[in-house]
């Protein structure tokens, strides 16, 4: 009991005392004499206890003390007890006390949810982890936690999760709004204009993709607004479940895009340019398009990666008017896998080599309105409503689609530099008068060079066996004010695809051979928003499979930009 509680104590104890003893005089005389001696002498002893306590708390109030209870040895701590008392002499009360972490009552609370990290942008599609990988990402970012529930940004993504982290939702965002145009594409003698817009805009990728996990299972529903070449319809990107329990190991099966190429490892996020080199987007589109039925696991670790899938359908493959083009009269659906494996020999500070091959095939391709046929078709590396320039046409007779080529991929400090090389073969049986159809064999390679300009350059991801995105750190995030721009760089490519398999055989292809020269800037502000701007000069040989817009060859040039936005 501390010495003003005890003072306070006998003063009421001896107020109560006196109350006893102030009776009248009769009472008085009927009390017995021994009691009322017996409480003078008590009142008496504390009394003179009362003025010893008096007179102790004066001589402290004269001479401060330190926290233990002993008196201020020098004029200086003296000094701070006076000052400390002026000053809470004139500050206000506050009722509220100070609040927990985590709880504010009307006062502001500093919460941080990029605390960490490289800030390289987020997925652009659902986030596949573990669940220690989880809780790792969980941990380094601060949370707000509202009851049994956590709310925080791990991988940068919007994710609402339990206490002990077992259930979690996150949503993100993968928005790309294209505009741009063409310049001098005028058609040739006999030719017709095509569809290539001085300017216009696209909505390339609206997709938001949703997660949904219980420890080690998640699964991933992302629909997308956009619409690839010409926005205004709605579809979807992915939507599978998945197992990575087993240690750096994710098992998927559902609607999926397995990754195959380089080039396509890498989120659309993080692309060096707005589109993939030409080759590379008709090797993946064989078999391993956007929401292609799959079944099949990744591995990584960090020198190496492989990845196998079998596949089967594009999501709305069986409906005449599906989101990706799909066939009514589809008797007998496609099938078919895809294989790749990478290698990561140089890894160090200032040098990364990837070393890879990938392969892919369709073993059975679809049946439908033109019995087993495949086309292979592509647009001058931009996609804004235009046509192609070049493709081979529906193929019939068709037994098995393949490519496989080799990944090189080299990083010196800020410097990437990276080259794919794919041969695409297309077997073929008999036509329908018994005679046999040779096979027909194309091809394609781009070699690209990336510089970032400043901010955090480029490196290798392990997880993706792929180069990832400049970061761009928290304190280093665009503010003018402060002298921070963020991250920038410069990229160029060179990229060739030719679709000419025996052109002047009756039985041949003369699908074209197109050249794209490429540059660009790319700018991150912070590590969720992007703008990019492309230049393409692309130069196409003719070809017999469209219509009338390119049949004696077609050159052009297009400048696009992009802003993006990534959750």
């Amino acid at each position: 009991m501390t010495l003003s509680s005890r003072f306070l104590l006998l003063s009421l104890t001896v107020l109560s005392g006196a109350s006893v003893l102030s009776v009248s005089p009769a009472q008085a005389a009927t009390s017995d004499s021994a009691e009322v001696a017996e409480l003078r002498r008590e009142m008496a002893e504390m009394r003179h206890e009362m003025l010893s306590m008096r007179s102790e708390l004066r001589h402290r109030n004269t001479f401060p003390t330190n926290h233990d209870g002993r008196p201020a040895s020098d004029r200086g701590e003296a000094h701070s007890w006076k000052s400390a008392h002026a000053a809470a002499a004139h500050t206000p009360n506050d009722y509220n006390g100070s609040p927990e972490a985590g709880i504010a009552f009307n006062q502001p609370a500093k919460i941080n949810y990029h605390a960490t990290g490289d800030g390289r942008p987020a997925s652009d599609r659902g986030i596949t982890s573990s669940w220690e990988d989880f809780k790792r990402a969980s941990a380094d970012t601060e949370v707000v936690q509202v009851g049994g529930m956590k709310i925080g940004f791990p991988n940068g993504r919007p994710t609402i999760q339990s206490e002990d982290g077992k259930y979690a939702f996150s949503i993100g965002l993968a928005f790309h709004e294209d505009f741009g145009g063409f310049m001098g594409v005028s058609p040739k003698a006999g030719e017709a204009k095509g569809k290539f817009n001085g300017f216009t805009s696209n909505a390339r990728r609206l997709r938001i993709p949703f997660t949904f996990r219980y420890k080690d299972w998640v699964a991933n529903v992302t629909p997308d607004f956009g619409a690839g070449n010409n926005d205004g319809t709605v579809g979807l990107y992915e939507a599978n479940l998945n197992y990575a329990g087993l240690r750096n190991t994710i098992l998927t099966v559902g609607y999926f895009q397995p990754r195959v190429t380089e080039e396509d490892s890498e989120s659309s996020n993080e692309f060096e340019f707005m589109e993939r080199p030409g080759i590379t987007d008709i090797v993946r589109n064989i078999a391993a398009s956007d929401a292609r039925f799959s079944i099949g696991g990744l591995h990584y670790e960090k020198r190496w990666w492989i990845g196998a899938y079998f596949t089967g359908q594009q999501f709305g493959g069986r409906n005449a008017s599906g989101y990706y083009g799909g066939d009514g009269a589809v008797s007998d659906s496609q099938t078919g896998g895809t294989f790749r494996v990478a290698g990561r020999p140089v890894a160090t500070k200032d040098w990364d080599l990837h070393l890879g091959i990938s392969a892919i095939s369709a073993f059975k391709p679809n049946n439908g309105t033109h019995g087993r046929s495949f086309t292979l078709s592509q647009r001058p590396e931009v996609n804004l409503g235009e046509d192609s320039l070049l493709g081979t046409g529906a193929i019939t007779n068709v037994s098995q689609v393949w490519a496989a080529g080799p990944e090189v991929g080299l990083r010196w400090k800020s410097l990437v530099i990276k080259s794919e090389y794919y041969h695409i073969g297309v077997n073929r049986s008999h036509n329908a008068s018994g005679q046999s159809l040779g096979n027909l064999n194309f091809g394609g390679w781009y070699v690209a060079a990336n510089y970032t300009l400043f901010g955090t350059p480029r490196a290798y991801n392990y997880k993706e066996g792929a180069f990832a995105a400049p970061g761009v750190k928290e304190n280093q995030e665009f503010n003018p004010a402060t002298g921070h721009w963020g991250a920038l760089e410069i990229t160029g490519r060179y990229s060739e695809t030719n679709l000419n398999s025996q052109p002047n055989s009756a039985t041949g292809i003369r699908g074209g051979n197109q050249i794209v020269w490429s540059g660009g800037l790319n700018w991150y502000p912070n590590r969720h928003f992007r703008v990019m701007l492309d230049y393409n000069h692309f130069i196409d040989q003719r070809t017999n499979n469209d219509g009338l817009v390119n049949i004696a060859g077609r050159n052009g040039n297009s400048v696009a930009a992009r802003v993006q936005a990534a959750f």
